[in-house]
């Protein structure tokens, strides 16, 4: 059976973030995602977890200066000591939340920079970061993200992603495959899914309507297929449901009893 984890930045926005857990796992989600929780207590958020039976799947780590704009610090030469320090805090938080994956945002094409010396200081910066968390039990991923959404983000196709964990050749490194991206980026899903996910490396699967970014079964990306592919393959990992409902959360969930059946 596929397994479906609720993505508490973007799913319930009804609730305050700690009652999301509780509106999530009322809708049967067992798993949850979210973007960064850097803002309530770890303990916090395990209490709230524990309470209501749901695990935390996936978090990312921190993306550096938010009111700046910055998606992520991974690739930006000279800004290492800030890189490990936000590894580090998600570490921490991936201990007491007993998270075992954490996202390591690219970050943003600085002016001037050439590509290779970006990618030399991305290769460096996750062989380090893969390292510190394989003592923590934690898998790190990159994701491939489309430029329309986020303009001048460094990783954005799969092939990149793949030679990209392949160059680093640590076991706890993969990619999170989000097939909203792909499908902007490069689109024939089915094919890329076939391609990449019999390698072992991809650690996750996030999943949104396209364009609009809203349920699954709005848009021009056939959900139905797509699940029906992944069961093929055996895909026993978790899939995120990163999308914004077009109302009530809740009541937009009619692709998630299909889905399951």
């Amino acid at each position: 059976m596929l397994k479906f984890a609720a993505n508490l930045s973007m799913m319930y926005q009804e609730h305050a973030f700690l009652d999301r857990y509780a509106a999530a796992a009322s809708d049967g989600f067992m798993g949850v995602e979210c973007m960064f929780p850097y803002a309530e207590p770890a303990a916090f958020v395990r209490e709230r977890m524990d309470a209501v039976g749901v695990s935390q799947v996936l978090f990312n780590a921190p993306p550096g200066v938010t009111s700046r704009g910055e998606r992520g610090l991974a690739a930006l030469p000279g800004r290492q000591a800030e890189f490990q320090a936000g590894v580090e805090q998600a570490l921490a938080y991936a201990t007491t939340l007993s998270c075992s994956n954490v996202h390591v945002m690219a970050g943003l094409a600085p002016d001037g920079v050439p590509r290779e010396a970006l990618l030399d200081c991305y290769r460096e910066n996750l062989d380090w970061a893969a390292r510190q968390a394989r003592s923590a039990g934690v898998t790190l991923l990159i994701e491939p993200i489309n430029t329309r959404d986020i303009p001048g983000y460094i990783l954005n196709r799969q092939d990149e992603a793949h030679a990209i964990v392949q160059a680093v050749n640590a076991s706890n490194l993969k990619v999170q495959m989000d097939l909203y991206h792909c499908q902007i980026v490069e689109g024939d899903v089915t094919t890329k899914l076939r391609e990449y996910l019999p390698t072992g490396r991809v650690g996750h699967l996030q999943i949104a309507g396209v364009p609009l970014r809203q349920e699954p079964d709005r848009g021009e990306l056939d959900y139905g297929w797509v699940f029906s592919v992944l069961r093929e393959l055996h895909y026993t990992g978790w899939i995120g449901c990163e999308y914004r409902p077009a109302s009530d959360t809740s009541m937009g969930l009619r692709w998630l009893n299909a889905a399951r059946s």
